[in-house]
């Protein structure tokens, strides 16, 4: 039983656990200490969570996030440009300033 205790303490002393209610209402002040370095978990179904930061390389990032193969990226990117091209041609696009109007 002590030995288990002391295995706990240890564990919390490397990593901030909270539960999702404690997390919930500073997020953003968890995720920063985790992408400062900082070992933060989420307890979920008696299991901890780590919040961890995650390199994304623009080379795999449509294979990653779509599942897209490169072949298949071209393909989207050429329909893409196509349908992008016929919207300008018919006045359907219109060129964003920034303004706060330009979302009516």
């Amino acid at each position: 039983m002590f030995l288990a205790q002391t295995l706990r303490v240890l564990d919390n002393e490397r990593m901030k656990t909270l539960t999702i209610t404690e997390g919930r209402g500073r997020l953003g002040y968890w995720l920063k200490k985790a992408v400062q370095g900082e070992d933060i978990g989420f307890m979920c179904g008696g299991k901890v969570v780590a919040l961890r930061p995650v390199e994304i390389h623009s080379a795999d990032y449509a294979l990653q996030e779509y599942g897209l193969s490169n072949k298949e990226m071209a393909a989207a990117e050429k329909k893409i440009a196509g349908h992008l091209k016929s919207a300008r041609a018919h006045g359907d696009v219109t060129k964003f300033t920034g303004d706060r109007n330009d979302f009516r």
